[in-house]
């Protein structure tokens, strides 16, 4: 039994590799987005508040599901530690693996193009790639949290990153599945057509 975690700017295909993830293992999959969509249908303002409160929901159903002896994908940004720390938490709460699944394209056109075509959220802003570049501005560095790093630029092959999540999870390291570095931010200054002062490369 496992608990993963996904991670990853907006539009990167982070909802797409938990999707697929979800049907092979099998896994009941919990989508923040989805929850905080639901509270503002419900009438709730949007606000900090309302996406606390979807993290938290979140973490509940993934605990009853864990108690209940299922695998369970939490499709977020998981982009600050507080959010990180409650999955690792829960899962050493119920003796279980963990895993972030840190989802990047480095192909930024295919990234770009993938976050217009993508379908707002209802109640949720359509994000823009001035958007992508904010966020990842905002992203705090990793700690020692077991991580695998998965790059959707190109075909996505479900089957091999199954087999990769799988190897991560039985073995517990902190691989990167071959990617090495991130795309700096002034590439997605760039690309997002803004002047931003921001010019160092995140670091791995």
């Amino acid at each position: 039994m496992a608990l993963i975690a996904m991670a990853g700017l907006p539009g990167v295909g982070k909802s797409t590799v938990a999707r697929g993830l979800a049907e092979r293992l099998p896994a009941v999959l919990v989508n923040v987005d989805d929850i905080e969509s639901s509270l503002i249908s419900a009438e709730f303002e949007r606000s900090f508040a309302t996406g606390l409160a979807s993290y938290l929901v979140a973490g509940q159903v993934a605990r009853a599901n864990l108690e209940l002896g299922s695998h369970v994908i939490v499709d977020a940004a998981n982009y600050v530690h507080f959010a990180r720390e409650m999955w690792t938490s829960l899962a050493a709460t119920h003796h279980v693996g963990v895993l972030f699944v840190e989802v990047v394209c480095t192909d930024l056109a295919l990234h770009a193009e993938r976050l217009a075509q993508r379908p707002a959220v209802p109640g949720l802003p359509k994000q823009t790639f001035d958007d992508v570049v904010v966020r990842y501005a905002e992203t705090e560095p990793w700690g020692r949290e077991p991580r695998w790093l998965v790059n959707t630029a190109g075909e996505i092959d479900h089957e091999k990153i199954f087999a990769d999540v799988q190897e991560a999870l039985a073995s517990g390291s902190d691989e990167t599945c071959g990617l090495r570095h991130m795309v700096s931010m002034s590439q997605l200054s760039e690309q997002s057509g803004e002047c931003n002062p921001v010019r160092a490369t995140r670091s791995e």
